[in-house]
């Protein structure tokens, strides 16, 4: 009897390629989205009814006092509300310019534009790898620090100069922010690997700057750099605010990247440094094409993080008398025209703040399912 089934059953293998079916209706495509995310039970379900419910009744009562009876054009808090009485965002349009750059003189506003535009121009190469002739572009994103400070401090090639304590608003949040992310994250690889050095001087000295820079606030920092530092020069010393304060937030950003890419380093098995050994690679053979890599692919979300809370702790400039956004919001408050409205300028700092550290978290997010390896 087994032959014959046998027989049988080879009667029913298919001498064609049959092509392949369809997934089941309602498991693919937005169907599948929408009950896979948001209504794969009873629980989900009911979470997902109450929070549309939610984001609507807030979205309806805000967006009145937010669009619809906001005022765009006026010449003072008076004049929007006699026009209507919504948000006064003619504040945010007649000091937008402000907002943007400070008190950097108007006729010379087209350098810090060219610099914020050549800011995509050279980082592109350093975030995106298919970049277009990356190669070559990275010797651009070398050079940027330095044509940037040309174009921005002038006093070089027939440009004005211009005195740092004319910089302002989101044009010196980006380059207070820009600079420290740039700066630090090398400054805290060269730390942490100091930190678990065999030589004892260079691992005492990196644990006590460590130490010392994460046991002190930051606004302590810009304290001493604003006017003890002057103490410790030579006299008639001129060292820029500006200067000493990029030095001070980069410094206390690196002490934090140090642990976070020590904790990477500390992740890493062992049998990873051994495998290095004995295939002949030196210490710094290992750390550059072995150790480092993983460690830094292991510690972006904690680099991302530490570079959003810099990005955000710029705001303490002011207390030293640089005017970031909310200096400029407060100069705005000040006037007898727009006093009161401090809902409207801080909602719009605010905002600023919000897309750009969103972009930052978007971006860890897909270089980490990029460098997501283990999946694979």
């Amino acid at each position: 009897m087994a032959p014959q089934r046998s027989q049988s059953a080879r009667g029913y293998v298919a001498k064609v390629s049959l092509p392949a079916l369809p997934p089941p209706i309602g498991t693919s495509g937005l169907i599948g989205w929408l009950r896979q995310n948001l209504f794969y039970n009873l629980t989900n379900s009911l979470m997902t009814i109450f929070t549309v419910v939610l984001l609507w009744l807030l979205v309806s009562s805000a967006s009145g006092w937010f669009v619809i009876d906001a005022v765009m054009q006026a010449g003072s808090k008076q004049e929007c509300l006699k026009i209507d009485s919504g948000a006064c965002w003619a504040v945010i349009g007649k000091r937008i310019e402000q907002f943007m750059f400070g008190f950097y003189p108007e006729a010379e506003r087209w350098r810090p534009l060219v610099c914020f535009l050549l800011l995509f121009v050279a980082i592109g190469p350093l975030l995106l790898p298919s970049f277009p002739a990356r190669r070559q572009m990275l010797w651009f994103s070398a050079i940027y620090p330095v044509l940037t400070g040309v174009l921005l401090l002038g006093g070089a090639f027939g440009l004005p100069p211009v005195k740092t304590a004319l910089f302002g608003g989101f044009m010196l949040t980006l380059i207070v922010g820009v600079t420290g992310i740039a700066a630090s994250l090398p400054l805290g690889i060269l730390l942490a690997l100091g930190r678990q050095s065999k030589l004892l001087a260079v691992r005492t000295l990196s644990v006590m700057f460590i130490e010392f820079m994460r046991g002190v606030p930051l606004i302590t920092l810009l304290f001493v750099a604003s006017t003890m530092l002057n103490y410790f020069l030579p006299p008639g010393t001129h060292f820029d605010l500006l200067l000493r304060v990029l030095i001070m937030v980069t410094f206390f950003s690196a002490a934090y990247i140090a642990e976070v890419i020590r904790g990477g380093l500390q992740a890493i098995p062992a049998g990873q440094y051994e495998a290095a050994q004995s295939i002949g690679l030196n210490y710094w053979q290992t750390t550059r094409l072995v150790t480092l890599p993983q460690a830094l692919k292991i510690s972006i979300p904690g680099i991302v993080n530490t570079f959003i809370g810099l990005y955000k702790d710029t705001t303490l400039v002011i207390v030293i008398g640089l005017l970031d956004p909310l200096g400029i919001g407060r100069a705005a408050l000040a006037d007898a025209n727009w006093n009161g409205l401090s809902n409207e300028i801080y909602l719009f700092v605010a905002l600023f703040f919000f897309v750009s550290c969103f972009a930052m978290s978007r971006y860890s997010l897909w270089l980490e399912k990029r460098l997501a390896t283990e999946h694979r």
